[in-house]
């Protein structure tokens, strides 16, 4: 793995967008941006070499073109580009495993642009050893939000999701929001209904194991303003309900392999398609 931030490139509005949250994120951890533009199709070898030269070509000013312009927002930034042929899945998962985060750009509900569409950009969230971020296109129209909201599952284990939310916190000197949400287990029957304050109790409860859970982080990074929440209800809604005024959502993707490949979860699917705010996806043990 290699000390880098890459974004993946195909010249829409989204990949631009997604080019630029990456260049902020490499300024920040002071790391090169590694601009990345794979083009789908048949080796070069079988096509024509005036068709091969114009995509080679294209390749080369969209390259240059973003390396250039965020080189002048930041200078001293370290651009490095590179353009590959194949299977976009393959070739975006290899370079995310190589890297310290990946950025994607996404339209959100609808699936993603250019060569990330639909089971590519799964392949690549889901599969990828390294957190990926996907950026809306609309993102730099949008004020941004003031909070880093993060999903987390106090039953599983999320220490690498925690060091992902803590660094991102202390980098960009944004409030960290923790939400744990949860439903009554269907066990409990017509108990909300003999003593309505049951889920008032189950849910302190819970409170206090996030807070547990949280507590040596907070030791650990005592600049960042952390806060923790229990709420009752789906965690897909509830997040991206919360997304609305955050600067960037967080949420964990547990490694679970299907017969038909990698899988990603409903949870984080949702807030994928859904939250208007960047969305990071961190792969869990």
């Amino acid at each position: 793995m290699t000390a880098q931030v890459t974004v993946g490139l195909d010249g829409s509005g989204e990949s631009l967008s997604a080019a630029r949250w990456a260049a902020e994120e490499a300024v920040l951890r002071e790391v090169p941006l590694r601009l990345v533009y794979v083009e789908e199709g048949p080796n070069t070898t079988r096509v024509p070499l005036p068709y091969a030269h114009n995509m080679t070509e294209r390749a080369e000013d969209l390259l240059k073109g973003v390396a250039d312009s965020e080189q002048k927002k930041h200078p001293g930034l370290e651009v490095l580009t590179q353009s590959a042929r194949g299977r976009a899945a393959e070739e975006l998962r290899a370079a995310a495993d190589e890297a310290d985060l990946t950025v994607l750009g996404s339209r959100g509900l609808g699936g993603l642009l250019g060569f990330v569409v639909g089971s590519v950009s799964l392949a690549v969230v889901g599969a990828a050893r390294q957190p990926v971020v996907l950026v809306r296109g609309e993102a730099d129209k949008l004020a941004g939000g003031s909070t880093i909201v993060v999903g987390v599952d106090i039953y599983h284990p999320c220490e690498a999701l925690l060091a992902f939310s803590f660094n991102e916190a202390a980098r960009r000197r944004f409030p960290l929001r923790f939400l744990h949400c949860w439903t009554l287990p269907a066990s409990y029957g017509y108990a909300t209904l003999v003593d309505p304050g049951i889920d008032e109790e189950l849910g302190g409860q819970l409170l206090g194991g996030l807070d547990d859970l949280l507590e040596p982080w907070r030791k650990r990074y005592p600049g960042v303003d952390v806060t923790a929440k229990n709420v009752m209800g789906s965690p897909a809604s509830q997040l991206v309900d919360a997304s609305r005024t955050a600067h960037l959502v967080i949420v964990g993707r547990r490694s679970r392999t299907v017969p038909l490949g990698p899988h990603l979860g409903h949870v984080a699917h949702a807030v994928i398609h859904h939250s208007p705010a960047p969305v990071a996806v961190v792969p869990l043990l």
